[in-house]
Formats: C-alpha cells, structure tokens, sequence
C-alpha cells in the first residue's frame, strides 16, 4: 500500500474528559476490540504503564498506541490513539496530544454529567481545530439518567441529541459505534512523501541503553532507518538507528509517512538536544521553518527538592535532567539552603504535579528527597525602579526597599450542585476570592467563576471543596494575571536560629493566624531534645507566635531519700547547668513531616 492510499485511512484521535470519567477503561476496550493485546496480557488501565498510574487509579502521562480496525465497509483503518489525563495539573499533556490529532472523543459520566475540566479540555479540543466526538459513558450504572448529561452537552457545546454516543466503557457497549463513528467523522491526515520532512515531538523518554527515544508525529515527508535527521531548535544532526509504532509496545516499522505517529531512536545521549515541541527535519534537504510548538507551561507552584545526604546530589540532577524529558512541564535550577544544602528549585504546574515528581523521583531513582513548602511567583516592585520576580522566601528582600508587591491570581470555575453553592461561596470568600459570575445549567447544577489568588489554593483549597459539596463539586483553573497584596514573609526560628527552607510569604491579615498554626503544628512534630526548644515566628524583629517544647528530664533526685534539702538543690543546679550547656551545643534536626505540614494549614 503506497504512503498516500495508507494516510487516506488512518485517523489520529485522543480522548478527553474529567478525572475519573473512564478515559482510561475505554482505552483498553478500544485496544481488545482491535485484537492489539493477547487475552494473557489483559489488565486494567494498558496504557497506564506507571505503578504510580495505577494506584492511584489515574492518568499522568499521555500515552499513544497505533492500531489497526476492521470497519464495516470493509476497509482496515490505522488508527492512532493517545489516551490523556484527566487533572488539571496535567492539562499541558492534553495540550501536547491534541497537536498530533484531527479528532477528539469528549468523553462524559453519565451520573456525573459535565464537569470543570470537561469544560476545558473541549475548549481546548475546539481551539485545535479538532473534530469532536461526544460520547456519555457508564451507562451501565443502574438508574442513570442519560438525558441529564445529553441536555448539559447541548446547552454547553451545541451538540444535538442524535449527534451525542452511549457507551459502557466497563461493560464494552457502544465501543463498536465509537470506532464506527471515528472512521466517519474523524478527517484523515494532510501532508504528502514530497513535501519536506517534518514531524512533531510531542513526548519523549530516556532509555539507559538507546538514549533518548523521541515520539513524534509525521507532517509531511517520510522518516526511515539510515537518514540524517536534523533538530531545527539545535541544529545538531543524528542518524535514525530505527523508527516504529507503539501497538502498544514498540514494534519496528520500515518507514514513518505523513500521518503516522510512532517513535525514533537516533542515538541521542543527551537529554537536552531533544525537546518536546521541536521539529525533526532531514538534514540533507530541511524545512523552510519548524511546525508551531506548542505554549510554554507555565510552572505556577515552586518548591525545593534537597537530597537527605548531601552526596546524592549529582545523582539528584542527572535524575531531574531524565525526567524532564518526560515531563516537558517541570522546571529546576539549583540552589543551596543553610538549612538543607545543596538542592534544586523546582516549578510545577500544581501541587499534585509536585507529590507525582516527588514520588516518581524517589521510587525510580532510588532517592531520598526533602521538598520545602510550595510557594508562588511574586511580583516585587523595588524603590529603585527595579522589578524582580520572588518564588522563594529566602531572597524576598527587605521590608524598607519595597515599593509594591503584586501576586498571581487565578481564574477558578467550580461546577457544584444548587445546594452546595452557599458552602462554595463562602470557603472561596474566605480564601480572598473576587466573586465573577453564577451561571445555572441543566440537572440543578451551577457554575460559579472567581478570581482567587494563587496561593489561596494551595493550602488545601480543594480538598476542602470537595468536602463543603460532599465530593461533587470540580474545580478548573488558568491563569489569571498579576494584582497587588499586602505581603509579609514571616520567618520560623528555632531555638532563636532561622531555618530558611521553613520561611514562608503570606498576606498580612492571615499572617499571625498561620504562624501560631504552624509554630503549634511544628511543636507537635519536632522530636523532643534532652534541652528545652524554642520555636517562634517573626516578621522582621517582632515575634508573632511562639511554642515551647519542653525538655526530656531524668529524676537526678530519685536517689535522695532523706537528708538535707541543699543535696537536692546541689543535684538539681548541676543539672540546669548541664542543660544550659547542652542548649548552647545541641543541634535540632528538623524531620520531613515538618516541612510538609505548611501544607497541611
């Protein structure tokens, strides 16, 4: 089959949806009814190669698989799928696969209907320019009202009832219609073998043995084992050692054509001259210009990551430069605390984006890592005319050079039913949020819009609105520019020495509330010493909350059973000496559970 008569019937779609809606188990139905995994080799969540994925029943990385189905008209089609996440600290991932797509399933829970981060992957999807499929999944549930979502559908996106699939992605009912429906309605591939060759990175990983393997979508021209291929962001040159598809595992092919999405190995070894969103060109006849990448993730939550001893350091920074080129979303640089050592300041796109880094860096590089609590960028306007951007608290600058500080907002949609809305409101406006608008929508459900400051939200913001809605309420957000705040950085000391990776930026109002939680919550966690511990919070000079842990003690006067009480006050001072002794030397080690309970306030 000539590459022109292939591309006519392959089609390239994702799917999308909102956490735990079933993209993942209509996955894995899609690949059974494709014959692409052998009954022995059958398990939940295929695509989910992580264990991380799997026990915690989600999707973190986008993952492709090519397949190959037999239609009713009888036609083979290729289809290329890319299974998402559905949180919406992995939105960028959703980003990156609809780039190499034409079509995309929207898929919606029957019982839960249309939610926050449906909403934002459609809109995504539509900003593509991607045909859209919508489908309402779990219609095996006993007692669902299939309308309630159908009805959303229409009022939200437009779609007509005849227009919207039913399916069982547990069950395997309407997986045939979807596949039918795809080849339909999904368009096939542009690009032609003559133009020139350009393909798309959108992911790639680090294998010790092959180095970095790129996976790419093919535009135009065709890539085969042998060419000399160029990265337009570089420059640099390499020679292809295999290319193939992932169905769903790597399996070698003689050539990528205009429409395919598969893999390259290249022999590159370093992790840096393959970026995700680059070109791949071939070097002896290039394209004029790269294809558009895609928009820089934004990192909205920063916090440091220090090894526990202080020689794992390099293998923490070869282990930060591989997985960044499975998560194009994470940013580093290093660092160093007097508290902690050497480190790195890490960017991620939210907080779960932070324990998924934390964890996989742990359990796939054998680290032991300390992470500091996460703070935002803040904006500081200096007296000199001078602007610097703050994410870490230790190089906050003094209170007397500050003009003005502004910190980052977000724009938060949160999707509940009518009689959680008062709950809802009144936790987002205790968190400093700027009410937006109340929009009603189909099956008594409400969509409130906000404005709500960054840093509002990381302190257990949506676990608390899961709680106030009784777990029916979700929660999408995007940034939404910068406003000025009435900041203070307080400063946590114990036993009066500051220990920087503590030191955290907050808003006035809620700075002494925060400081006596956490030097409360500290006195709990910190191991008592055989010497008293002091532990305060200050801003500036002026000390605004304090605890005192008090020290381990021996009865020294146990042995006294009579006689002249100077023998006991002898015993008694020589002991208070030993202890002001021990203070004046004794050093406080500061556990984990500390610095994460900043999280916890």
């Amino acid at each position: 089959m000539s590459s022109d008569s292939r591309r006519q019937l392959t089609r390239n779609f994702c799917i999308v949806a909102h956490i735990d809606h079933g993209k993942s188990t209509l996955a894995d139905r899609i690949l059974e009814v494709c014959g692409a995994v052998a009954d022995r080799d059958a398990k939940d969540q295929i695509l989910d190669s992580m264990d991380l994925e799997r026990e915690r029943g989600i999707t973190i990385k986008a993952s492709a698989v090519h397949l190959k189905y037999q239609a009713d008209d009888g036609q083979t089609y290729h289809l290329n799928l890319i299974d998402t996440p559905g949180h919406v600290d992995f939105s960028y991932e959703v980003s990156r696969s609809l780039k190499a797509c034409e079509g995309a399933l929207l898929l919606v829970d029957a019982s839960q209907g249309v939610e926050a981060q449906t909403v934002a992957n459609a809109y995504l999807a539509i900003d593509n320019d991607l045909d859209i499929i919508p489908v309402v999944n779990k219609i095996d549930i006993k007692n669902v009202d299939r309308s309630f979502a159908v009805t959303q559908l229409h009022e939200m996106f437009g779609f007509d009832e005849g227009e919207v699939l039913h399916a069982s992605a547990r069950t395997g009912e309407g997986v045939h219609e979807i596949l039918e429906t795809i080849v339909a309605r999904i368009p096939s591939p542009q690009g032609t073998t003559e133009e020139p060759v350009r393909a798309l990175i959108f992911d790639s990983e680090y294998n010790p043995y092959r180095g970095v393997i790129a996976y790419v979508r093919v535009m135009g021209g065709e890539i085969r084992k042998g060419d000399v291929v160029m990265m337009m962001a570089t420059g640099r040159q390499f020679e292809v050692d295999e290319v193939g598809v992932l169905s769903p595992g790597m399996t070698p092919t003689d050539v990528l054509a205009p429409g395919d999405v598969g893999y390259l190995c290249a022999g590159i070894k370093d992790a840096r001259e393959c970026r995700v969103g680059d070109t791949i060109t071939s070097a002896r006849g290039p394209a004029d210009e790269p294809l558009p990448g895609y928009r820089e993730p934004k990192a909205m939550v920063f916090a440091g990551l220090y090894p526990t001893e202080s020689a794992e350091f390099a293998s923490l920074k070869d282990a930060l430069d591989k997985l960044a080129l499975n998560d194009a979303a994470l940013q580093y640089e290093a660092e160093t605390s007097g508290a902690l050592g050497f480190g790195f300041r890490c960017g991620f796109l939210g907080l779960l984006h932070m324990e998924i880094v934390q964890e996989r860096l742990e359990r796939e590089y054998d680290l032991d890592l300390v992470a500091t609590a996460p703070s935002v960028v803040y904006r500081v306007y200096l007296k000199n005319g001078r602007m610097i951007e703050v994410e870490n608290p230790a190089h906050y600058p003094e209170e007397g050079s500050i003009e003005r500080v502004e910190e980052p907002y977000i724009r938060a949609t949160i999707m509940c039913p009518e009689d959680a809305v008062g709950p809802c409101m009144q936790l987002s406006q205790s968190r400093r949020a700027v009410f937006r608008d109340m929009v009603h929508t189909a099956g008594g459900r409400v969509t409130l819009t906000y404005s709500i400051p960054l840093a509002e939200i990381l302190l257990e913001y949506y676990d608390q609105l899961k709680s106030v809605s009784r777990g029916y309420a979700s929660l999408d957000y995007e940034f939404d520019g910068y406003q000025p705040a009435r900041l203070a950085k307080v400063n946590l000391m114990i036993n009066y020495e500051p220990v920087d990776a503590l030191a955290f930026l907050t808003h006035r109002d809620f700075a002494e509330v925060r400081a006596r939680s956490i030097t409360d919550r500290l006195k709990q966690l910190l191991p008592r010493q055989l010497f008293e511990i002091r532990v305060q919070a200050a801003i500036g000079g002026r000390v605004i909350a304090s605890s005192r842990i008090s020290a381990l003690r021996k009865n020294v006067i146990a042995k006294c059973y009579g006689g002249d009480i100077t023998r006991k006050r002898k015993l008694l001072e020589k002991q208070k000496a030993g202890k002001k002794r021990m203070k004046q030397v004794g050093s406080v080690d500061v556990p984990q559970e500390a610095f994460m309970s900043l999280l916890k306030i």
